[in-house]
């Protein structure tokens, strides 16, 4: 028996089933470049006084020692996670020297990408391999595909939840619970990357970029040039989410299905496994040297580009996918969203809340499973989106499970989910003793009627109704951003708790280079067995 949307609401308005939905678990993880207040990339090394990069829980780095990274723990109120985010970044402001950091997903003026530093972790086995795999990202994909700044968003129903969708289960198709909850996610997962267009089409914030980010490359994209000179698509929404930012024509062929945890873990181990006709030309070890950890598709998981993941808090030394074939699903990893630029965090308040009701409507419609060809449908409807999201003659492909496929604009598709999530909205608002959700809606359903409203059409206007320069523009927010955010008080950390987390970071990791035992060749050949 397959249960209805309304069927779910009218279980979760009933006795006291509504509060269980209070107990949604969130992170954010925020990446941003590091900038000299005249706009060019930092040349300086992950600054010591904000920790270790390799053992730092809040603060570390992504690609470069420049892009940084935010952390925020697993909270329980949308409130509390932008509160520690912003207290993450007014203690990194006081120990950067005033840099700033870049407010946009795309980089700033980079005159040469070969001068991106890539970061580094150590002497510690584990750090000489987080580096070796950034210079295996960039001998495969350059350097500038890595300085794409992003949000990552964290999210995770509670246990009493998951025990009131099973109780709605028939009897005879109950399973145990963890395998229950994997599954459950796994539907969400489905769902997600049916209806994800809608991510870059409501908050995509990057139709434009400086064209140093080309490198001389002649674009392979009709691009038009703003009076300042910004490149820019006409009804793009989210170049960062395009073939320009993260994607990979390598992953492309890969099979990986959403299905089932089995099939899914299967699929990624089979990924690292697959050589690479392409990088294998590159070589491994050449003259001494790592050019990448291996000639795979993947050298590791984390190379595998996906808008959404299922996750499985780590275990020390263990890889993602045996997390999660050992233990399950424990949440989701939200992987499409562009870096906010009219926030100082990158992520507003008013998202959380959008990205609530999404996910948890996604938990609640149709279980819809998919082979390849339905994949690839979703996906080019969320390239389509992040290309031309805004153009009027736009239409999607909705594939229902039967295979027939109706197209539709995103007004009409847009309003149709709109419908369906107002009543999860209601129900949040319930939970929450809140009218944020419904507001929520109201706020979204205006950008799918007027695309104008969008983030990616405000970009543009400033580009081209005022003529405005991206840089400049993108400065004046980070400027703007750093002084608010240190004249703002800690919310819920304090300037004591992040020096002495800097300090027990530093610990950590001379600990774990003191312990080392095995030379790294034995190391990465231990750890790919």
């Amino acid at each position: 028996m397959t249960l209805s949307l309304n069927h779910f609401i009218d279980a979760f308005n009933q006795n006291e089933n509504f509060k269980t939905l209070a107990g949604i678990g969130r992170g954010i993880e925020r990446e941003g470049l590091r900038v000299l207040p005249e706009g060019k990339l930092s040349e300086h090394g992950h600054y010591r006084e904000l920790g270790s990069a390799l053992t730092h829980g809040e603060i570390t780095t992504d690609y470069s020692e420049t892009l940084l990274e935010f952390i925020t723990p697993v909270s329980h109120s949308p409130e509390e996670a932008i509160a520690q985010l912003q207290d993450i970044q007014k203690f990194t402001f006081s120990k950067i020297n005033g840099e700033l950091l870049w407010p946009m997903s795309m980089p700033c003026f980079v005159d040469d990408a070969n001068k991106v530093p890539l970061a580094q972790y150590g002497d510690s086995n584990i750090g000489k391999m987080k580096t070796v795999y950034r210079q295996g990202l960039k001998n495969r994909y350059g350097s500038m595909m890595q300085v794409i700044a992003g949000i990552h968003f964290n999210f995770s129903f509670s246990q009493e939840f998951w025990q009131v969708i099973q109780s709605l289960q028939p009897q005879k198709v109950r399973q145990p619970f963890n395998d229950f909850i994997s599954e459950q996610y796994f539907s969400i997962l489905r769902n997600y990357k049916r209806y994800c267009w809608l991510i870059p089409y409501l908050y995509g914030a990057s139709p434009a970029l400086c064209s140093s980010f080309l490198q001389g490359k002649t674009p392979q994209l009709p691009f038009k040039k703003s009076p300042s000179g910004a490149l820019y698509l006409q009804y793009a929404t989210s170049l960062r989410m395009s073939d320009l930012g993260y994607t990979s024509s390598e992953q492309s062929s890969l099979k990986i299905c959403y299905n089932n945890l089995h099939d899914y873990v299967d699929g990624v181990q089979h990924a690292i496994r697959l050589k690479s006709d392409k990088f294998d030309k590159i070589g491994v070890k050449v003259n001494g040297e790592y050019r990448q950890l291996n000639a795979n598709v993947l050298q590791i998981e984390n190379e595998l580009y996906a808008p959404i993941r299922p996750k499985q808090v780590m275990k020390s030394g263990e890889k993602p996918s045996q997390a999660l074939r050992d233990r399950g699903v424990e949440y989701i990893e939200v992987r499409a969203l562009d870096v906010n630029p009219f926030v100082d965090t990158g992520i507003s308040l008013e998202q959380i809340h959008f990205l609530d009701i999404f996910i948890t409507y996604c938990a609640f419609v149709e279980n819809k499973k998919f082979d390849c060809d339905s994949q690839k449908s979703f996906e080019k409807n969320m390239n389509e989106v992040v290309l031309r999201g805004r153009d009027p003659d736009l239409l999607l492909a909705d594939a229902d499970c039967q295979g027939e496929v109706n197209f539709k604009s995103v007004m009409t598709w847009g309003n149709e989910l709109f419908d369906d999530m107002a009543k999860v909205a209601l129900l949040l608002d319930k939970a929450y003793q809140t009218k944020k959700y419904t507001d929520s809606i109201k706020r979204e359903r205006a950008k799918i009627n007027n695309p104008r409203l969008t983030p990616s059409a405000e970009i543009l206007s400033i580009l081209l109704d005022q003529e405005q320069s991206l840089s400049q523009y993108s400065l004046g927010l980070a400027s703007k951003y750093r002084d608010e955010t240190l004249a703002r008080d800690y919310q819920y950390y304090t300037q004591e708790y992040f020096v002495n987390a800097a300090e027990k970071s530093q610990q950590t990791q001379r600990s774990i280079e003191e312990n080392d035992t095995l030379n790294f060749d034995d190391f990465l050949i231990n750890y790919f067995k």
